[in-house]
């Protein structure tokens, strides 16, 4: 069943390593609330939710926790008026610690929001400003006991690997103060520096200096090994969860489920195209609310794209990629095509070939995107 995505673009400050579009002035949030309203007017057609109603709602951001109860009432008014909501919905909020006060998460429980994920990103303060964020080691721990105490219990965590330190000593302490959170669902991503970023710009000038691989790979092994032992499961490279506490709406992108994006920098997916709207919230605001239109750009899938994005984001799900689907429905026939890249990914162990289905192993994982990209079909070069 199709889902539905809001992104809130606001936040109090910028992450040093956080390229999402976001603004730190938050003079337009009442307009933009208005806009995402309309917006869900503009596009209620956009997914078939008459005969599939929406199985998850997913706010991103930016920080949705910085919306107000009143806002938050506003945007699920429209959302209920203008969609078929399933009443079993998977409905997930982000949120930063220092947002999370008993005032607001009463203000959360009392809502439809029934998930939380919380930004936590690190346990050890010098490596928290090092990040440029805006809550402290301890109010990490306290956001999640204080949303257990409010009463939501499906709640995920985000983590931070490949921070520059020393030794792993601080990574293993992070880990073990997640241990002791008993969530069910993590979130962990190595530290990546994207030229736009506070961090881009201090490599670029030599004042940051990002650890070496071998470093960011042993911490993922780290990462691996612990929260198997603990009965965590990975169903993607990057997300972790007890038995079936998998997150549906990222679930559903993996599995190319339909998808409606509302709010500036939001995709859509419906199956044959993507839509991308603009990442900018005065010319969001303006266009929607001032023109009555979506300021977006829409790309048509080719078969070739169809196949490579599916490739793309099943070799990173524990479930792996079906080469069978790929060949006799999309029209990409691996087994044939890259026998040879493939029989050497299995004999050195990065990936297995069960009947069609290949699966990355850890080793594999380390190099998911190499080895995706050394997949990928090229279009055919055009006649001269």
């Amino acid at each position: 069943m199709p889902g539905l995505y809001l992104h809130i673009p606001f936040c109090k400050q910028a992450c040093h390593y956080c390229d999402f579009h976001f603004s730190t002035s938050r003079a337009l949030q009442g307009q933009f609330v208005k806009a995402l309203v309309k917006e869900m007017v503009l596009r209620k057609d956009y997914l078939p939710t008459s005969d599939a109603p929406l199985d998850t709602i997913y706010f991103g951001g930016g920080t949705p926790s910085l919306l107000t109860g009143a806002e938050l009432d506003q945007i699920f008014a429209g959302i209920n008026e203008h969609f078929d909501v399933s009443p079993r919905a998977e409905i997930t909020l982000e949120a930063n610690p220092d947002d999370l006060s008993p005032a607001k998460l009463a203000e959360l429980a009392a809502s439809p929001v029934n998930r939380l994920s919380i930004g936590l990103q690190s346990f050890h303060e010098p490596h928290l400003r090092l990040m440029n964020r805006a809550h402290s080691a301890l109010e990490s721990g306290q956001a999640v006991r204080a949303a257990q105490a409010a009463g939501f219990e499906n709640i995920s965590v985000d983590l931070i690997y490949g921070v520059p330190a020393a030794s792993h000593a601080i990574w293993e302490e992070d880990l073990a103060r997640l241990f002791e959170l008993r969530v069910p669902h993590v979130s962990a991503y190595a530290l990546t520096i994207e030229p736009g970023t506070a961090f881009g710009r201090r490599l670029q000038k030599g004042t940051f200096v990002a650890p070496p691989e071998e470093f960011v790979a042993r911490q993922f092994e780290l990462l691996l090994s612990q929260l198997r032992a603990r009965g965590y499961e990975q169903y993607e490279i990057s997300n972790f969860c007890q038995p079936g506490r998998e997150s549906r709406h990222n679930s559903n992108y993996w599995c190319g489920v339909l998808y409606l994006g509302l709010g500036p920098s939001a995709h859509s997916f419906d199956g044959h195209s993507r839509q991308f709207t603009v990442a900018n919230n005065p010319q969001y605001v303006a266009a929607v609310l001032e023109r009555g239109e979506v300021p977006a750009t829409i790309e048509q899938l080719t078969p070739l794209d169809q196949a490579n994005e599916y490739l793309l984001t099943t070799l990173r799900t524990s479930r792996g990629c079906d080469l069978a689907h790929l060949r006799d429905v999309l029209g990409l026939n691996l087994l044939v095509e890259q026998a040879d890249y493939l029989a050497g990914l299995t004999s050195q162990g990065m990936a297995t070939l069960t009947g069609d289905v290949l699966r990355l192993t850890d080793a594999g994982k380390l190099l998911a995107d190499h080895i995706t990209l050394a997949l990928f079909a090229e279009a055919p070069a055009a006649a001269a």
